[in-house]
């Protein structure tokens, strides 16, 4: 490949928002050679104007960038050897398509995203340019140029792997660099990875969104711990379906457990312990909040309708979908009472 770290890699944070924002700051404070391109017009003028403000549990850091509005994007003449892609999943492929005429021909998309998302980037880019990633990490914004992380090093969580086996070493190179944001693996099955991810999002994401609550609250609204918990069974088993093996994530040790609704639960309860602040507001809320849409059909709609290919059906992931999508139809809020929406 071009680059080598003999030298800083080009690299393009692309989605500098509250997660893109925090890890890209760490990268630029390191001294990488970072661009930052992003869709929010006041956020890129804030970032280049006072740098990027992060505030996380205990301390308080400030970078300066070098940000990049997207229409933007057209007038850059380098090219990046490694593009993070911190966009929401269903932004993922026309956002591919913008930047991957600034990808070098050997360079590396890496989708630090939820959802099943290694599938559209190398739709893109191709297979042999596709680095799939999970993550746990919890933060906000709200400010433009701000970002409040509620995870530090400690308790921020990745994992990356190769689409195609070859690039195995060279992911091991950018987990070198990850790791000046927080723990960091390399996995040789990241497709199970990022379905065991998805399987939790599906538990705690969308239901805590649709009682407008942090989720360490919404859990203890009556009936709410069983909604979550079985949302995520069927999305085990949707995963399951989908050909993923029960694999270890979130730093967790290799399970020892054959029961895949006792490795929901284990999951589950570490993202609560470890992840969730008390006032951890989901990203699904916080974009209902700021009335954009959320990742809902990427979540647990993708756990309906992967089921629904193998003839299986997913009831609480299709309730969870049909209440989300009427609050950002407009026509129902988001709030405590939703709870009695769920009993049968």
């Amino acid at each position: 490949m071009s680059w080598d770290f003999e030298r800083s890699p080009k690299i393009a944070f692309v989605g500098t928002g509250a997660q893109g924002a925090s890890i890209g700051a760490d990268f630029a404070l390191a001294g990488l050679d970072v661009t930052f391109i992003e869709q929010w017009p006041e956020h890129v003028d804030a970032m280049n104007e006072r740098g990027i403000t992060v505030h996380l549990p205990m301390r308080s850091i400030n970078a300066n960038v070098r940000a990049k509005h997207l229409c933007q994007v057209a007038e850059l003449r380098e090219r990046f050897d490694i593009i993070f892609l911190v966009v929401k999943a269903y932004d993922t492929r026309w956002t591919c398509q913008l930047v991957e005429p600034v990808l070098a021909s050997d360079g590396l998309v890496v989708g630090v995203q939820n959802g099943m998302t290694q599938h559209a980037i190398a739709s893109v880019v191709g297979v042999e340019r596709t680095v799939g990633a999970v993550f746990d990490m919890a933060s906000n914004m709200f400010v433009p140029g701000v970002t409040n992380r509620q995870n530090d090093h400690d308790t921020s969580w990745f994992a990356l792997g190769a689409l195609d086996p070859a690039n195995r070493a060279r992911v091991e190179r950018i987990a070198e660099l990850l790791r000046l944001s927080g723990r960091v693996e390399v996995s040789d099955d990241i497709g199970s990875a990022k379905w065991m991810k998805l399987v939790v999002n599906a538990a705690q994401l969308v239901p805590s969104a649709i009682l407008n609550l942090p989720f360490a609250e919404a859990i203890k609204m009556p009936g709410m711990a069983t909604v979550m918990r079985t949302a995520g069974y069927e999305a085990m088993r949707a995963a399951q379906a989908d050909g993923a093996s029960i694999v270890p994530i979130l730093g967790m040790a290799p399970t020892t457990t054959n029961d895949p609704e006792r490795y929901v639960d284990e999951i589950f309860d570490e993202v609560l312990k470890t992840f969730m602040m008390p006032d951890t507001l989901t990203t699904v809320l916080q974009d209902w909040r700021k009335r954009r849409r959320a990742e809902v059909l990427d979540i647990n709609g993708y756990v309906v309708e992967t089921l629904k290919r193998a003839e299986q059906a997913a009831p609480i992931n299709e309730r969870i979908v049909e209440i989300a999508r009427s609050i950002e139809r407009g026509s129902l809020a988001a709030q405590a009472s939703n709870s009695s929406l769920f009993a049968s």
